[in-house]
């Protein structure tokens, strides 16, 4: 009896020894809990972002390009094309999904939930560990990726700890926005606004019940049931979502039976800055943003004039440099690919889709022409006059430019080696206009074969607010990126006589005065001798007045102008029009040898329509943040050039081109019979074309041409301006007429007052 009693007070002795150590453990164990998050408050034990930080998170957003219309152009970002969108565009069917699959008391709890906890430390370091989606917020936004268990089960406390202070700073509309906004739905599209886009093709507000449960399926793991690759992970997943969404009933039973029997269909856009609507004018917009403020010394000797052009588009431009120019809050400039400001463009949606389609669909016409002349000629694509040597200079010289032979020659490979590379025989892609083609050739055959395929660009501006409504800088920009709008700049042609004639005007001559229409020869500064060609001979010898000299763009006629008047005298001209480039004051420069880019033409022939005024081409209106604050706002700016009753006989005369003269294939080819004037334009070897035309309301101009001058068609009837450059503008002019919601009324006449007579100079 005494031994049992004794056993018995053994065994609870034992008993309340092991008693007390798990007291002991449990209250140790809670010490060192509230210890821990004691240290973590403090931010003595892991990262806790400051109250600011959590009052304002340091959310990377893509800068949105957007049309006039209300179109989005496209997207800035550096790594993530993340976009804020409010709660009230964002579907509820998305809402009700996210919550129904990933955190069904979300409304209840104050950022972490007990259940959620206890599953999360039971499958600690696995999928689905049961986070509040507070919690799973606070992961995106602070917790960088843990490398094992450990790691990760010290991250979870801190979350909790940011996931309360989260709750008690936002509201829970609020928290869910931020969720959306912050996830990662892979293939760039990081935030719901891109996935709606990117998946669908729509907006988040727009999103169907079933488009909304794919998303939220991918929630869970965006790897494993991504819908591109893992299509029946992603339906069943889906279906899962559904199916939540009817245990808690948000739909119903028949809707999620309905729902779970239809297949996935993806309206799949992918993202990439060289695809899209207006590439060119998204990256020349994209420069003009970022600039720093020119530095002498980063210019080489021959490169002032371009110091000096760049110099006063700081000094005078706002848009100019915008990011280094303008700060934030915090005193740091603006970053355009992650502080999600929103640029409200001049670009009409419309107007620049139906300037792509007119560049796409004269070009290809234009290249088979231009392959059915090359044909089997040895000299393709170059011209015939060229010899052997020329053309192995050029194409060495193209060589050198590329990045294979940068990387080759950064590698240590000697010069034969190098030629030895672009000679080997290689598989690639090249461009066609019917796709990208499959082949095998050598690197340098490449380059010859790009070479082949015409440039263009093409520019369309409101001729009254400068508003640029279409921006086209070539072909293909995936394969031709160099912008002909605004970087590239070309010989001119007979597009230059307008400036010459308007100076003429401008001294008191009219286009009724007279001239006899033959060669004539004029003397430079040094006493050289020269003597323009004229290769049309009608009315050679005859009294011919300067109107018919515009109209049928006669050299002779262009001559005789520039005879009464000085070389500078025309450079001065032409720089108050805005052309900005190299400017040879020599007598020859009225038949347009200078270099001139598309944008300046165009911006310079709206001082026709618009009665002596230039106006400087607008792209932008107006920035906002990514709280919809008004940045800067921009307006015209304008240039009063010449008289009002000068810019009467210039649109006259320019009138009489179109209707009588080198542009009179508008009328009779593409029907255009709208009051227009406009100027063709052909250099020198007929290397470029060229073709500036204007209504009442609009400008627009466009230039063709092969990569080097020396690409070129063989003959000038192809070769013309006429022939290159003015179709594109005319199917340009025939898709905006043929839109009645753009406001552009056929019928609409240039503002030139009853009293105005082109003839009364002369009577």
């Amino acid at each position: 009896m005494k031994k049992s009693n004794k056993v018995t007070q053994h065994n609870m002795s034992l008993t309340t020894k092991w008693m007390l150590w798990l007291w002991g453990i449990l209250v140790a164990g809670i010490i060192a809990i509230v210890v821990i998050f004691w240290m973590i408050t403090q931010g003595m034990l892991g990262y806790l972002p400051p109250l600011d930080e959590l009052q304002n998170p340091k959310n990377k957003f893509a800068t949105e390009i957007i049309s006039s219309d209300m179109q989005l152009l496209g997207r800035y970002y550096r790594n993530e094309n993340r976009v804020s969108v409010e709660y009230s565009d964002i579907s509820p069917y998305m809402i009700d999904a996210l919550i129904a699959t990933e955190d069904i008391r979300f409304y209840d709890h104050t950022g972490v939930d007990l259940k959620s906890l206890m599953r999360a430390i039971i499958k600690l370091g696995k999928a689905g560990g049961g986070s509040t989606l507070t919690q799973q917020l606070a992961k995106q936004l602070w917790s960088p990726r843990a490398n094992n268990i450990f790691e990760r089960a010290l991250q979870k406390p801190i979350e909790w700890v940011i996931a309360t202070k989260l709750e008690r700073l936002y509201s829970k509309e609020e928290i869910l926005t931020m969720y959306l906004n912050q996830f990662d739905f892979l293939y760039n599209a990081v935030g719901i606004k891109s996935a709606a886009q990117v998946y669908f093709s729509t907006t988040p507000a727009d999103l169907k019940i079933e488009e909304a449960a794919m998303l939220v399926g991918m929630c869970k793991n965006p790897s494993l049931y991504n819908p591109r690759r893992r299509l029946e992970n992603a339906l069943n997943r889906r279906n899962t979502v559904l199916s939540q969404m009817c245990k808690y009933e948000y739909i119903t039973e028949q809707v999620c039976d309905s729902l779970q029997a239809l297949p996935i269909e993806l309206k799949y856009q992918s993202v990439d800055h060289k695809q899209g609507i207006a590439p060119y004018f998204r990256e020349h917009l994209r420069q003009v943003l970022t600039a720093k403020e020119p530095k002498r010394s980063n210019y080489s000797e021959w490169n002032m004039l371009q110091y000096e052009i760049d110099k006063r588009q700081w000094n005078e431009n706002p848009l100019y440099g915008f990011c280094q120019k303008n700060h934030k809050p915090d005193g740091t400039p603006y970053d355009l690919y992650q502080d999600g400001l929103r640029i409200y463009t001049t670009l009409d949606s419309r107007m620049q889709q139906y300037a792509e389609e007119a560049v796409m669909e004269h070009m290809q016409d234009l290249q088979k022409s231009f392959f059915k002349e090359k044909r089997r000629k040895s000299y393709a694509p170059f011209a015939q006059e060229l010899t052997t040597e020329e053309i192995d200079a050029i194409m060495n010289r193209s060589m050198r430019q590329t990045d294979r032979y940068r990387a080759l020659k950064k590698s240590g490979l000697s010069e034969k080696e190098i030629q030895q590379v672009f000679a080997t025989s290689v598989t690639m892609q090249v461009f066609s206009y019917d796709g990208m083609i499959d082949t095998t050739m050598t690197p340098m055959d490449s380059i010859r074969w790009n070479k082949h395929y015409l440039r263009c660009g093409f520019m369309s501006m409101d001729a009254h607010t400068g508003a640029v409504k279409a921006y086209v800088g070539g072909p293909n920009f995936a394969n031709f990126q160099y912008d002909m709008v605004s970087s590239g700049r070309r010989q001119v042609g007979s597009t230059i006589k307008p400036y010459l004639f308007t100076l003429a005007m401008d001294e008191g001559m009219w286009p009724c005065d007279s001239t006899v229409n033959d060669s004539i020869t004029l003397y430079d500064a040094q006493g050289e001798a020269w003597t323009p060609r004229d290769d049309h001979h009608a009315n050679q010898g005859e009294m011919v007045t300067l109107n018919w000299g515009l109209e049928k763009s006669s050299n002779w006629i262009t001559a005789y102008l520039m005879s009464l008047f000085t070389p500078e005298q025309l450079v001065k001209m032409m720089r108050s029009f805005g052309i900005e480039g190299q400017l040879d004051p020599v007598v020859s420069l009225c038949l347009g040898p200078c270099e001139v880019s598309v944008r300046e033409m165009v911006d310079a022939y709206t001082t026709f329509p618009n009665k002596g005024i230039r106006v400087d081409p607008l792209i932008v209106t107006r920035i906002e943040d990514n709280n919809g604050n008004v940045l800067a706002s921009f307006t015209p700016k304008t240039h009063e050039i010449i008289s009002e009753t000068t810019s009467y006989k210039m649109i006259y005369m320019l009138r009489n081109v179109m209707d009588h003269g080198t542009g009179v294939r508008a009328r009779f080819k593409y029907g255009l019979k709208a009051p227009m004037g406009g100027k063709t334009g052909t250099s020198q070897n007929h290397s470029d074309g060229w073709f500036v035309g204007f209504t009442p309301s609009l400008v627009s101009g466009v230039w063709v041409g092969g990569e080097d001058r020396s690409i070129h068609f063989d003959n000038m009837s192809a070769g013309q301006g006429a022939n290159m450059a003015l179709p594109i503008w005319a199917i340009y002019m025939q898709k905006v007429y043929a839109d009645e919601e753009l406001g552009y009324d056929k019928e609409e006449e240039f503002d030139v007052p009853e009293w105005f007579d082109a003839e009364a100079g002369c009577k």
